[in-house]
């Protein structure tokens, strides 16, 4: 009998640990291989070929806590304070160079926990769409035969094409956990790029299509929890901005009328309460100060306004208004205005190098007017391949060590001079370059490999250990007029700037778009809170205008991200 029992407990224990073992599996357990080898190659994740489904899975394992529960682990000390800063975390205790501390703190206010990671992607369709413009909706619809009722809003478009997603897949023979590129199909190269440039993702370099997809389906996710975080951002200032509205309303009635307020609305107010506890009680009952109950009291306190107070609060909510059009007009027509400006100063060399890059034919003309002409309508195109501006940001020790290996005798001495100057290298390794593209054969295959294993090597940093030189330098192959009296970071911004219009088509801002909404929601708060103190009837209408400046600044969020 007790030997009975003990196999009844061990075979209770091994259930239990099947049952474990099943509940415990990964979203990734359930995908195809070829959505795992997919993953793996998006994340830049080698794994063995041949391979078999548990290699596969097990190279997932390993990666999927750096790569999407904590994908922050990869940024730089400048991406990694931009997001403090959308957070509203101070970071001015912790040094720029301290990447550990700063990966501590984002850590502590990322978006999600690691389940909720995990959740996300066992429901690719609730968020993937999160971040396509309104245009890219409709072309994704119409190309999948979705029909989508007329206005077609983009919350209509988002539900249509949400509950449609698997079946599209399906229909087309993909996957749908880890699409494959078929759900970008409708995008141009250019939107593709244009959409890392919006979310400040600099594009491959260089690149391809696939690449271009790569990379926007690996940053999918962290752009729509950024799209949702703004979006309860802009809530929280109008909610802040009616709360604000409703305490300035309060401080302008008189002892009279709260009583009289609190008695409409049935709150009971102690016999010979002074003034400092009559507000006590209105605040705390202050959600009625714009619910319908109080339609008397507001109709009431209305009448008493003067026409001078209506009209002023008037002027408020007008400034206000027209502060949030101001404030909100499309960000990408004035980051346009500001690389034309850039390629206006630009060398017929420089432009021509940019338009080569992206395989884009030259203007045989080779006139400024058809150059600029050409580039601007390329801005968003991604670049394709090497040239010889690629050493423009190379360190001094980068350009030595290319030199040595470039396989040219001339190079290779100019690499030797001690006493050679940052300018003489890179002129060397443009002459080495150019000739080896020529050439053409082994010898341009060992230098475009060579490329591709030095090009990160230009990273933001690089720029902080040039010498004001060699930075003006810089900014002067450009057509930069540098402003008299600009400090070592000012040249610096300068030369960032410049090296990523060239290379990106875009400076790749971070949190222009929070720092926008951010300034928007305080100047209406401002106005809002001034224009309350004339009554109730500009409250109950200037809460009204704070929600929707909510509801516009929200979806206004969801097409610019």
């Amino acid at each position: 009998m007790k030997f009975l029992s003990q196999l009844l407990v061990l075979g209770l224990a091994a259930e239990a640990t099947v049952a474990s073992s099943w509940f415990s599996k990964s979203v990734y357990n359930k995908w195809h291989e070829t959505e795992l080898e997919r993953w793996l190659s998006d994340h830049n994740v080698p794994y063995p070929t041949p391979y078999d489904r548990a290699q596969l899975e097990t190279a997932v394992k390993e990666n999927w806590q750096a790569k999407v529960s904590q994908p922050y682990g990869d940024w730089d000390s400048a991406q990694l304070s931009a997001y403090l800063k959308q957070k509203g975390v101070e970071t001015k205790d912790t040094a720029a160079d301290n990447t550990e501390g700063l990966v501590a703190q984002v850590k502590k206010y990322w978006y999600e926990t690691e389940d909720k990671a995990e959740d996300a992607w066992s429901n690719v369709r609730d968020w993937i769409f999160d971040s396509w413009s309104e245009s890219q909706l409709k072309a994704f619809a119409d190309k999948h035969g979705i029909p989508v009722p007329q206005p077609r809003a983009r919350d209509t478009l988002l539900q249509k094409v949400r509950s449609n997603y698997e079946s599209v897949a399906q229909k087309a023979g993909e996957t749908a956990a880890y699409p494959g590129n078929w759900i970008y199909q409708s995008w141009s190269e250019s939107d593709l790029k244009e959409w890392l440039d919006s979310h400040g993702i600099p594009a491959p370099q260089p690149t391809t299509r696939d690449k271009l997809i790569a990379s926007v389906r690996r940053n999918a996710r962290t752009a729509s929890l950024k799209a949702a975080d703004l979006q309860a951002s802009a809530s929280k200032s109008a909610a802040a901005a009616a709360e604000t509205l409703s305490d300035k309303l309060l401080d302008s009635w008189s002892d009279s009328q709260i009583k009289e307020w609190a008695d409409k609305n049935g709150i009971k107010v102690p016999q010979g309460s002074r003034r400092n506890e009559l507000l006590a009680i209105a605040r705390k009952h202050r959600a009625q100060l714009t619910g319908d109950n109080v339609s008397y009291s507001a109709k009431s306190a209305a009448s008493k306004a003067s026409g001078s107070g209506a009209s002023a609060f008037g002027a408020a909510t007008s400034r206000a208004g027209n502060e949030y059009a101001k404030a909100t007009d499309d960000a990408a027509l004035k980051a346009e205005d500001l690389f034309n400006k850039a390629i206006g100063t630009w060398s017929e060399s420089r432009l021509k190098a940019y338009l080569d890059a992206r395989g884009v034919p030259v203007p045989q003309s080779g006139k400024k007017d058809e150059l600029l002409a050409a580039v601007r309508l390329n801005r968003h195109k991604a670049a394709t391949g090497w040239s010889a501006w690629t050493f423009d940001t190379w360190t001094v020790d980068n350009l030595r060590a290319y030199l040595a290996s470039s396989g040219n005798k001339a190079a290779e001495k100019a690499g030797k001079q001690a006493d050679a100057t940052r300018e003489q290298l890179i002129s060397a390794a443009q002459d080495a370059y150019a000739s080896a593209s020529k050439t053409g054969g082994v010898g341009f295959a060992s230098v475009t490999s060579y490329l591709a294993k030095q090009t990160d090597a230009a990273k933001d940093s690089i720029f902080d250990t040039w010498s004001e030189s060699e930075l003006k330098n810089y900014l002067d192959s450009y057509g930069f007029d540098v402003p008299q009296g600009s400090t070592k970071n000012q040249l610096v911004a300068y030369a960032r700037n410049s090296r990523n219009y060239f290379q990106y088509g875009t400076t790749t801002p971070q949190g222009t778009l929070w720092a926008k909404l951010a300034n928007t929601f305080e100047y209406i708060k401002t106005q809002l809170s001034f224009g309350c103190s004339f009554r109730t009837q500009g409250a109950t209408y200037a809460s009204h205008r704070a929600g929707e400046a909510a509801q516009k600044a929200g979806d206004r969020i969801k097409e610019e991200l």
